[in-house]
C-alpha cells in the first residue's frame, strides 16, 4: 500500500485471486454437497423376485433415484482381454500414455508429465444380477460410459522405454523435454465383479433398466459398495469445504489488512490536520503578541521566530519551516513544528 492509502497491485491481485478461487471452490462444494445429499437419500432396491412388482407400483413404473448392488453378467457377447488369458469382461479400455520430463524454467526442476496419446473403449450390453445365484431377476445397465466413478480394474500394464542416443539426450536438454517412454494399459469391468449402480430405475416392456437420472442427478457405477461410495463422496465434500474456508479466510485477511492500513492512514491524516490547525492558531497568537499583521510576515519566514528565512529541510517529513537557529533551539527529541514527526536528519536548504 502506498502513502496515498491505495492498495498495491500485489494486494489487489491477491485479493481478486483469493476471492475468485473462494467463489469457484464454493460452487464446487455446493454441487458436491448436493450430490452427496441426494446419494444419501437415494432409495435402496434389492435385485430379487419382487423388483418388478415394486416398479409396477411406482409412479410411471420408475424410481427416479435408486441404488442397486449386483454382479456383472453378460447379455450375449463378452470382451476378451488382449493380454490376459481367460479374462472376460463387458467394458474394455485401452490407453497409451506418453511419459516425459519437462524442464521448469521457473523452479529449474525436471517435472514428470503424462499425456494420453490414444484411448479406445469397447463395451457390450450387460446386466447387474443378484449375488444370490438362485434369483433370476436382473437389471440392464444403459449407457455405462456416462457414469461417474467408473473405476475399471487394471488387467495389464506395461512400460516401453525410449531408446536414446547421445545426440537425442543433448537435443532433449536443449528443448527442455526428455521422453521417458510409452505406458500401455488395459482396464476392464470383468464378469462377476460386484458393482453398485445409482440412477433411474425403469420398468420398460418387462425389462428393468438402470439409466442416467434426470433433474441433474449424478449417475454412478462403482466397484465400491454403497456405504464406501457414500463415504467417498462425503470426503470430497469435506475437502472442497476446507478449500473454500481456507481461501475465504485468505481473502478476508487480505481485505482486513487493506482496510486496516487505510484506517491507520485516515487517522494519521486527521491527526496531522489537527496538529496543523493547532500550529496555525499558535502562530496567529504569536503574531498578535508581536503586534504584527499576518500579511506583513514573509511567506518564507521561519514559523518559529517569524523573522529569519527558512533554511532547513526536515527528514523524514520533508517540511521546510524553520531556520537553522530555531532548529538548534528545538528541545530533544527534536520534532517538526508543523507535523510533530521526529526529525531524523536535517539538510541545509542553502549551501553556504
Amino acid at each position: 500500500m502506498d502513502n496515498s492509502g491505495k492498495p498495491s497491485t500485489a494486494q489487489i491481485v491477491l485479493l481478486a485471486t483469493s476471492s475468485a478461487l473462494t467463489a469457484v471452490f464454493y460452487s464446487i462444494y455446493r454441487r458436491k454437497s448436493a450430490t452427496a445429499a441426494r446419494l444419501k437419500e437415494a432409495q435402496k432396491v434389492s435385485i430379487d423376485q419382487d423388483l418388478k412388482s415394486i416398479l409396477m407400483e411406482a409412479p410411471g413404473k420408475c424410481i427416479p433415484y435408486a441404488v442397486i448392488e449386483g454382479v456383472v453378467r453378460s447379455v450375449k457377447d463378452t470382451l476378451n482381454s488382449q493380454f490376459v488369458d481367460n479374462c472376460k469382461g463387458v467394458i474394455e479400455r485401452l490407453t497409451l500414455r506418453e511419459q516425459k520430463m519437462v524442464w521448469n524454467r521457473t523452479t529449474h526442476i525436471w517435472n514428470d508429465c503424462e499425456k494420453i496419446i490414444h484411448q479406445r473403449t469397447n463395451t457390450v450390453p450387460f446386466d447387474l444380477a443378484s449375488h444370490d445365484g438362485g434369483v433370476s431377476a436382473a437389471v440392464r445397465v444403459i449407457r455405462p460410459l456416462d457414469a461417474a466413478e467408473l473405476d475399471l480394474e487394471t488387467t495389464y500394464e506395461n512400460f516401453h522405454p525410449v531408446a536414446q542416443s547421445l545426440t537425442d539426450v543433448i537435443g532433449h536438454f536443449i528443448s527442455g523435454e526428455r521422453p521417458k517412454g510409452v505406458k500401455e494399459t488395459e482396464e476392464m469391468l470383468r464378469l462377476g465383479a460386484s458393482v453398485t449402480g445409482v440412477g433411474e430405475l425403469v420398468l420398460d416392456s418387462n425389462l428393468v433398466r438402470l439409466q442416467p437420472p434426470k433433474q441433474g442427478l449424478q449417475y454412478f457405477l462403482s466397484r465400491l459398495d454403497y456405504e464406501s461410495l457414500l463415504r467417498k463422496q462425503q470426503a470430497r465434500v469435506r475437502l472442497w469445504k476446507a478449500l473454500t474456508a481456507a481461501f475465504g479466510l485468505a481473502a478476508c485477511a487480505v481485505l482486513f489488512f487493506v482496510l486496516r492500513r487505510r484506517y491507520a492512514l485516515y487517522r494519521e491524516r486527521r491527526r496531522l490536520r489537527s496538529l496543523r490547525a493547532e500550529f496555525e492558531e499558535q502562530q496567529r497568537k504569536r503574531l498578535r503578541e508581536m503586534d504584527l499583521d499576518e500579511g506583513a510576515v514573509s511567506p518564507s519566514a521561519c514559523v518559529v521566530c517569524l523573522s529569519r528565512q527558512r533554511s532547513c529541510v526536515f527528514l523524514e517529513c520533508g517540511h521546510v519551516c524553520a531556520c537553522d537557529e530555531c532548529h538548534r533551539a528545538l528541545p530533544a527529541p527534536k520534532r517538526c513544528p508543523i507535523c510533530r514527526r521526529a526529525i531524523d536528519r536535517v539538510i541545509p536548504l542553502y549551501n553556504s
